[in-house]
């Protein structure tokens, strides 16, 4: 019998011909085979055409389940890691594909080529100009690096993310787009990659991708970036280009761009006067407005929508013209609808009441707040809250990162500049909130909830009737206590109140309140004259008080606005809801986490390395 001998190069070819067949594929997957392959290639005399077939051999085995299984047993990953250092690119290629099929197939795999340095040298083939071979690539350390803060931070001492966005700037491929969008969404749930991206213009590199498209998933993933970036974008100048699109995408029929678009300008409207200001000039309330009536059955674009529209009603110089689109398109009465926690979570709830009282800002929308039923609703609400608030005070979170005070402070912060107009003050009055308001003067109220409430009281008290209903709650004793509180905001309002009740008092009785004031409560005339509608007031400019014929003495600035909510630092992804809001695949990170970011009571624990809060829930009011 003849014996037919073959060099170690001319093996390997054979063996990668008959691996590229199903047939004799299944025959040549077995560990002595790999145990084979390996010593081949590990053999320093093997030469480039030996390295070339056997990692072949490898690509062509890992299609199939057994020889993946094979390979994974046959302890060949730390090679095949070792082969992305070739010289051939070739090799390079195999040994690439048959890392990423093992990551596709073998949960166990990730570990093992995390543990062999693979990411790393992952990284380093990103300056690769095959768009196909850097598809593959990319691909791969998306899944090594989803749900894994080790990877990112990796990725990210690699600079690993400047090379995805100079890969989005160069390629029109469409798989490789969306491989490398795909990773920079996972990457940029990440606190410092964020910031990274923002400073190598992220923000205007796929703002690009965005005009025209390739496909539907890469301008998805876009959005989705942005959305997970824009948090941290609140201070960026010169994103008039952007907001304009993004109000233009409002338009889509598409309900995950939708979603991502008006979390984008949530979060881009929060404490910035300039977006907002942008946002009303490019007919973006008209547009939020029918994203609000369009999407009221999808939370995921309703609560972004109330929280975009919130921002651009307050803090800034169109904000009243803001205020007045919604009443010209009667959107009102769709906005009360949404005071529903039966139907609505409760972050869209609380939303909806903080954009209520940014409406009440105007006084034209005074007679459309009373008479869409937002007063009784918000009454309502007051007292459900309050229920369970004195039910349960030390509960934290109830839905979201939501706490009951917060809505219940949310509840009376509105209910109070509602109250700014007369007849309003008359239906608060009638249904019973005044004596509910004094009640929060006490235990186990918070000082932002008697900070609230003092507030409301203090606007209350300019009715005559309201003033006696306080008065016959026994609250002076409260009241004058309050005045030592170390929170200038409820000293003030408390002064103020004691100040009103004592109006039309004998003298003896007005100085014995006097003697509890202190005396710096006397002081900025012109600031106490604006909260009392002198200069700047509901009323227009006139003193509103209808049972004192003269203005009082100046007190110390109230503050109607500041100590009703913090606008945060910008703000949730979806986004963060956990990484993201539409999560496909149970990815996790495929959105920012929620839009909430701030060190306001009102808002949750800072986001996490892993990024698990959405950001446009911030509380600009």
């Amino acid at each position: 019998m003849m014996t037919i001998r073959l060099w170690p190069d001319e093996a390997a070819l054979v063996l990668h011909t008959l691996a590229r067949k199903e047939a004799s594929r299944l025959a040549l997957a077995t560990p002595q085979m790999i145990q084979a392959l390996v010593q081949a290639i590990s053999n320093p005399r093997a030469n480039d055409e030996t390295r070339r077939g056997v990692a072949g051999v490898f690509y062509c085995l890992s299609q199939q389940k057994q020889g993946l299984l094979v390979i994974f047993k046959g302890a060949s990953i730390p090679l095949l890691v070792r082969l992305l250092d070739s010289a051939i690119d070739a090799v390079v290629n195999y040994a690439l594909s048959t890392l990423h099929n093992l990551l596709l197939h073998l949960e166990h795999a990730k570990l093992e080529i995390l543990r062999c340095g693979g990411c790393q040298k992952m990284v380093g083939l990103l300056n690769s100009n095959n768009p196909k071979f850097l598809a593959i690539l990319t691909d791969c350390l998306h899944m090594l690096a989803f749900n894994n803060d080790e990877v990112k931070l990796i990725i990210e001492s690699s600079n690993g993310p400047q090379h995805l966005l100079r890969l989005l700037e160069l390629t029109d491929y469409e798989k490789l787009l969306w491989t490398t969008t795909r990773l920079l969404r996972v990457l940029s749930v990440s606190p410092s990659i964020k910031l990274m991206m923002i400073s190598k213009n992220a923000l205007q590199v796929i703002e690009k991708q965005l005009y025209q498209p390739i496909s539907l998933r890469v301008q998805q993933n876009c959005l989705q970036i942005l959305r997970n970036l824009s948090d941290q974008a609140v201070k960026l100048e010169n994103l008039d280009s952007l907001l304009h699109l993004l109000i233009e995408l409002l338009r889509n029929n598409d309900p995950t761009t939708v979603s991502c678009a008006v979390g984008i300008l949530s979060n881009l409207t929060c404490n910035n006067q300039y977006n907002k200001m942008a946002v009303v000039q490019n007919n973006g309330v008209h547009a939020l407005m029918n994203t609000i009536l369009q999407g009221h059955d999808k939370e995921e674009i309703l609560e972004p929508a109330i929280c975009a529209l919130r921002h651009v009603t307050s803090r800034h110089s169109h904000a009243a013209e803001a205020q007045d689109i919604v009443r010209n398109v009667n959107g009102l009465l769709p906005i009360v609808d949404l005071l529903n926690p039966n139907v609505y979570s409760w972050p869209t709830v609380k939303s909806t009441i903080s954009l209520i009282r940014n409406l009440a800002l105007s006084n034209e929308n005074f007679v459309v707040i009373r008479e869409s039923g937002a007063i009784d609703k918000l009454a309502q609400l007051l007292v459900r809250t309050h229920q369970e608030f004195q039910r349960q005070p030390n509960v934290d979170l109830i839905d979201n990162y939501i706490r009951m005070d917060d809505i219940l402070e949310s509840c009376i912060s509105a209910l109070h500049i509602i109250a700014k107009d007369p007849q309003n003050r008359m239906v608060i009055r009638d249904l019973d909130c005044v004596p509910l308001f004094v009640r929060l003067l006490y235990p186990p109220s918070t000082v932002p909830i008697q900070r609230a409430a003092t507030g409301a009281l203090c606007e209350l008290v300019n009715d005559r009737v309201c003033a006696d209903i306080i008065e016959q709650q026994n609250c002076t004793q409260k009241l004058t206590e309050l005045l030592k509180s170390t929170d200038e905001g409820v000293a003030t309002y408390a002064a103020a109140i004691l100040f009103r009740l004592s109006d039309e008092k004998p003298y003896e009785m007005k100085k014995h309140y006097s003697q509890d004031m202190p005396s710096n409560i006397y002081r900025d005339e012109h600031l106490m004259n604006n909260h009392y509608g002198v200069t700047n007031g509901s009323m227009g400019g006139t003193y509103s008080n209808p049972y004192r014929p003269t203005p009082p003495p100046p007190l110390h600035d109230i503050p109607t606005m500041n100590y009703y909510a913090s606008e945060g630092t910008g703000g949730s992804g979806l986004g963060n809801l956990m990484d993201n809001q539409v999560l496909m695949e149970s990815d996790r990170d495929m959105m920012q986490a929620s839009p909430r970011s701030s060190n306001h009571h009102q808002t949750p624990p800072p986001i996490h390395q892993n990024g698990q809060m959405t950001n446009w829930f911030d509380s600009d009011l």
